[in-house]
């Protein structure tokens, strides 16, 4: 597994693990990162990203981005 920072523009992955303490996997999961979903890397910017999840362009910073496994 690699952190969600690894993967490039235009990748799509799909989430295998959410790592972090519970309320940070909670957080997660309502913003749609959830097991077996597909996650699109739209853009990369500064180590921060801008992904595609159930729809929904979302912005996450790096140390976010690094929690979510593909």
């Amino acid at each position: 597994m690699m952190p969600l920072t690894m993967a490039n523009s235009g990748e799509t992955v799909t989430v295998k693990k959410i790592t972090g303490k519970p309320e940070i996997r909670q957080h997660m999961a309502e913003m749609g990162f959830v097991v077996d979903e597909p996650v699109t890397v739209i853009s990369r910017i500064g180590g921060n990203l801008i992904v595609r999840v159930k729809d929904s362009r979302v912005a996450i910073g790096k140390d976010m981005a690094s929690k979510v496994m593909f």
